[in-house]
């Protein structure tokens, strides 16, 4: 697979198997299965902001303090598909 990112949530999209899932059950090779299942997103965020605020939960996760995830995800995530226009 080719260096792709999550239009959503930026995760690497390193294998098949964290591919999101279409309605019909093939793969949508821009969201993570994590953001992305059964044709919508997994959760009912609607704003950037909000997103942002969500994300913070897995700041440790990504080796990172919330700080530094707020500020990554301030700069990284308005230029992803699903945040472009918001």
């Amino acid at each position: 697979m080719e260096n792709k990112i999550c239009q959503s949530c930026s995760m690497p999209l390193e294998t098949e198997e964290v591919i999101g899932i279409n309605q019909d059950g093939s793969k949508n090779n821009d969201y993570c299965i994590y953001c992305f299942k059964d044709g919508k997103f997994s959760n009912d965020i609607k704003t950037l902001e909000e997103y942002i605020e969500y994300s913070l939960q897995f700041a440790e996760q990504t080796g990172m303090t919330k700080e530094e995830m707020r500020e990554y995800c301030k700069k990284v995530l308005p230029t992803l598909k699903r945040w472009k226009h918001s």
